[in-house]
This record gives C-alpha cells, sequence and structure tokens, in this order.
C-alpha cells in the first residue's frame, strides 16, 4: 500500500490507494472472499458501505447448509456427493446450473478444511435439523446438512468488538426455539458467556472471519460508499467512492454487497410478486447489481429471492436491526393451535412449510379479481396456543398485547379483521375435524420430517408437532406479510465468480459473491443455511480465484 493509503479505520483517506484486491460488503460472503484471498499472498481491502459490518449476516442465525460436509461421521449420518446433486437438481426447476452446484458441493470439504485450520472460524453440525424439502430425492429428513459456528469471544476483536449490526446473541441453534431449545439459559451460563463476550449465530461467525482479517492485516473500512467500477482496457482496476476518492485493484474486485429488496425500483422491476418489511440490512439496495449492469453483466435468476413471511410488531418502529420491529413467523405458524388464512378466510396453504417455499403461496393471482389472493393474510390462533406455547415475544401463559386483534369466537374475529364470518367458521370447524384425524388432507401439514421441527418438540418427529385445533376463546388474529430475508438475482458468474458479460465472457477483475451473485442454487433453498452454505463455498472460491488473477 502506498503511504498516504486507506488507514487503519473508517474511510480510505488517500486519493490514489492501491491494494491487489477490493472486496464491497462485509456479510459473511464478503469477509469469506477477503480473508480467502489474503490467506493466499493477495494484499485485501474491504469496504463497507454502512458505519457497521455484517450486512444481513449479521441478523441471521448463522446457520450453513453444507451437504456432504465431514462433520457427518460423528453423528453417522449418511450422504454423498451424488446425494446431494440429486437433491439440488430435484428441486432446481431448470434455475440450477449444474457446473454451480456441483462446485459448490465439491467444494465444500475443502472450504471447511481451510477454514478451521487456517482460520478462527469452527464449524459444527446443528444435530437433526431436517433438509427443508426431505422427502425429494437425496433429502436428509434426519438432518446432517446444517452447520452453525462455535460461540467467539469478541474480547478478541479490541475496538471493532462493537461495530457489528445487530445485538449480542450468546446462543447455539439449538439452544433456540427453532432449534428445538427454550431460548434461555441458565442465568450462571448466561452470565459466563456475557463475561467473556462469547456471541454465536450470525455475528458470532462473522466475529470470527473478522479476527481472521485482523491477523492477516487486511485493511476494513466502514462508511466506505462504492458507487462505480474503474475500467482499463475493459478490465475492472478499482472503485470510486461516494466522496470521490478512489481505490485500484491490482488483481480484481469482488461485489460482495448483499442484495437489491430495499430498492422499490429494482424490486419492481425484477421480482415475481411484492415484497415488503424486509427483515434484513437497510444498505440491500443493489449498489453492485447496477455496477455490474453498467458493464455489461449477464443477470440471472433475476425473480427469485429468500422468500419469507413476517409480522410487524408495533411500538417498535426503526428497531427492526435490533431484532423487535420486524418478527420471521416460523414457529408460531408451526406450532398446533394456529393457521393462516386470506381475505376470504380460507387456509390456503401447509402453514409448516419452510419459509422460503411459502412465497409461492403468497404470490399467487388471481386471474379475474386481478390481485394476489393470498394477500393479506393472517395467522388465526386460540387461548389454548397462548397458554401451551406463547409466541410473538411473549412467554407461554403470558397476556397477548393489546394491538392483536382479538374476539370471544371465530365469527366476531372474522368480523374484525373483516373476512366472512361463515368462511371463517367452516375454515376453523374444517381445520379442527382434520386436527382429530391426525391428517391434513387438505394441504399436507406434517407429512413432511420438516414440518414438525418449529413445532411442539414434544411430539416430533409425527404430524401432533403441528397439528391441534383452535377450540378455546378468545381467538386472535396477527396479519403476516410476504417478505424477503434478501434477493437472490444478480450478475452470472463462472464457478470461480468471475462476472461474465451478455456474450458469456468473463469480464476481466470483476467477481461477485453472495446475494449479489446470481444463485448458485437458483430458486432452491435447500435447508437451514441454505443461503450462507454457497457464502461460505463460493466465497472462498472467489478469494483464490482473485488472489491468483
Amino acid at each position: 500500500m502506498r503511504t498516504g493509503g486507506l488507514g487503519d479505520a473508517g474511510t480510505p483517506q488517500g486519493r490514489d490507494d492501491v491494494v491487489d484486491v477490493v472486496v464491497l460488503g462485509s456479510g459473511c460472503a464478503g469477509m469469506t472472499a477477503a480473508l480467502s484471498a489474503a490467506d493466499h499472498g493477495a494484499e485485501v481491502a474491504l469496504l463497507e458501505k454502512a458505519d457497521v459490518l455484517g450486512g444481513t449476516t449479521a441478523l441471521s442465525s448463522g446457520v450453513a447448509w453444507l451437504p456432504a460436509n465431514r462433520h457427518q461421521a460423528a453423528y453417522d449420518v449418511e450422504d454423498s456427493r451424488d446425494d446431494a446433486l440429486a437433491y439440488l437438481e430435484s428441486l432446481s426447476h431448470g434455475f440450477i446450473r449444474p457446473e454451480m452446484a456441483e462446485a459448490f458441493v465439491d467444494t465444500v470439504d475443502e472450504m471447511l478444511d481451510w477454514a478451521e485450520e487456517r482460520t478462527p472460524l469452527k464449524m459444527r453440525l446443528v444435530a437433526g435439523y431436517p433438509d427443508y424439502h426431505p422427502e425429494h430425492p437425496g433429502g436428509k429428513p434426519g438432518g446432517g446438512r446444517s452447520t452453525e459456528p462455535e460461540l467467539f469471544s469478541f474480547h478478541e476483536l479490541g475496538e471493532w468488538a462493537d461495530r457489528f449490526l445487530g445485538f449480542r446473541r450468546s446462543m447455539y441453534v439449538g439452544e433456540t426455539p427453532v432449534g428445538g431449545g427454550t431460548g434461555f439459559l441458565e442465568p450462571e451460563e448466561e452470565q459466563r458467556r456475557a463475561d467473556e463476550r462469547l456471541e454465536g449465530l450470525g455475528r458470532g461467525m462473522l466475529g470470527a472471519l473478522l479476527k481472521g482479517l485482523l491477523d492477516r492485516r487486511v485493511q476494513v473500512h466502514t462508511g466506505a460508499e462504492a458507487t462505480s467500477l474503474l475500467t482499463d482496457n475493459g478490465r475492472v482496476v478499482g472503485v470510486e467512492l461516494a466522496d470521490g476518492r478512489r481505490v485500484n485493484a491490482r488483481r480484481g474486485v469482488v461485489l460482495a454487497t448483499g442484495g437489491f429488496e430495499r430498492e422499490p425500483d429494482l424490486v419492481r422491476a425484477f421480482l415475481r410478486g411484492p415484497i415488503s418489511h424486509s427483515p434484513g440490512a437497510p444498505t440491500n439496495t443493489g449498489d453492485g447489481l447496477r455496477m455490474a449492469m453498467r458493464l455489461g453483466a449477464q443477470l440471472d435468476v433475476m425473480r427469485e429471492a429468500w422468500w419469507v413471511p413476517v409480522v410487524t410488531l408495533p411500538g417498535h418502529e426503526g428497531e427492526q436491526y435490533s431484532g423487535h420491529g420486524v418478527q420471521l413467523v416460523q414457529r408460531e405458524r408451526t406450532l398446533p393451535r394456529t393457521i393462516m388464512v386470506n381475505a376470504q378466510g380460507r387456509r390456503f396453504t401447509n402453514e409448516a412449510a419452510n419459509y422460503n417455499a411459502l412465497g409461492a403461496a403468497f404470490h399467487v393471482f388471481h386471474p379475474t379479481r386481478f390481485a394476489y389472493e393470498n394477500q393479506p393474510a393472517w395467522a388465526v390462533f386460540d387461548q389454548g396456543f397462548v397458554e401451551a406455547y406463547g409466541g410473538y415475544g411473549v412467554p407461554p401463559g403470558g397476556e397477548m398485547p393489546a394491538w392483536m386483534t382479538r374476539a370471544d369466537t371465530v365469527a366476531g374475529l372474522a368480523e374484525a379483521i373483516g373476512v366472512p364470518a361463515d368462511e371463517l367458521d367452516a375454515t376453523v370447524e374444517r381445520w379442527n375435524d382434520l386436527c382429530a384425524q391426525g391428517r391434513d388432507v387438505d394441504h399436507g401439514r406434517g407429512e413432511s420430517a420438516y414440518d414438525g421441527w418449529c413445532g411442539d418438540r414434544a411430539h416430533y418427529p409425527g404430524a401432533a408437532a403441528t397439528l391441534g385445533p383452535l377450540d378455546r376463546g378468545p381467538f386472535y388474529a396477527v396479519p403476516v406479510h410476504s417478505s424477503s430475508l434478501g434477493t437472490k438475482g444478480g450478475p452470472l458468474t463462472t464457478p470461480d465468480c468471475e462476472v461474465v458479460d451478455v456474450d458469456r465472457e468473463v469480464i476481466p477483475g470483476l467477481f461477485a459473491v453472495g446475494n449479489v451473485m446470481a444463485a448458485p442454487t437458483g430458486m432452491v433453498y435447500g435447508g437451514a443455511g441454505g443461503t450462507l452454505g454457497p457464502a461460505l463455498v463460493f466465497g472462498y472460491r472467489c478469494g483464490l480465484a482473485v488472489a491468483k488473477a
């Protein structure tokens, strides 16, 4: 780095800075790419647009879906390359390029070996977590493909410890309700982890990656917004920042800027259906996508996103990035004694299906009414649900907040939320009959090994983990919104993350990873961690490739 360059923190200081590799974005994909490049001999600068690090990864569970991984042996999980590829192909609907699927599966153990031998990041299996479509060919009903980071001490990060998006979560996934735990630790253990500043989940993963970057003297900068790519004779040679400063790259620039779900114009132009109330990072406005488009990049998978249903919690406006204002609806729609209905008062899907698959249910379009059939939607539950499970931030047996709609009867609830009372009455009666039979023949809820995973674990596996009647008033309703954890579309790349143009020729010096690239798994969300698994693998591959560029 020449004198007067980027400095130790904050934004770049010089006007003509030079490194080997510039990485834009500090989520899992960007940090992994930067760390891989640095470990393979490159001088790297990582630039983050926001004033804090981490992007949507910092708000995530930190779970990474890694098929045929070496941690499976300790749990007697049988998996293979053929199983993994067959599973992805069975779900692909033509959206997965075989070379990307093969590169992903074939690099899993290589990436894990590198991470665990050369970096502070250590991964472990989330025991038992089933694939999202485990009954498909090659699927794993008993789990084995979802991994998570070991707890990491933020004491090791010095001045960087408090510079992450989100808030401290000192748990493993298995200790949370999503993983079968209570969400609470014994007071002594909670205090120990607090004293040692141990974190798990997404921030735990990022903390370990950042420590690796700092150990290799990678220059990490926040508040450094890149606006355009610099080129020389068709090759990408650096970036220009919003303040006019330039950072030149001898070997290449890596786009790791996240998706475009926060940019209404891009959402309207590309996504197959509407989204609202995004729970992800506010910086995901399509910066990297626009930069690549200006250079003629070929795009792919643009209509798809990592779909998820959410609820908004009044009184917490502006707090969604700390985990309060926008809440993913996962356990609350899976547990017994709750259903989802549309504006006609009818059930429209398997409520316990994985959240990404539910995106299709929310995007059903009625050709006559010319409207989305299942928006708006409500989660409906009864007092038995409240007493047994709580939910929406309320412990079992607690008092549901005043903002929720409630009524003593189903008909009264229907009137309060504006759906036909006779239809909602009939829907609840039908649901109760199905629960009595022990089988949801209408939508198949409870038939998949995945369905009950986030439900009543006292009855898992089995349909009783998710089937249960609504028969005790008062009854409650909460609006459910179609949202997205991030978008999947972006510039098309090679398996080494090189961006290609509309003629399928590599744009020299330009790479993309994470949600800014065209998703390597297409429209497929294979299992828990389906975003971060490819982010780790292709981040590693990208760093290796750009270091050699």
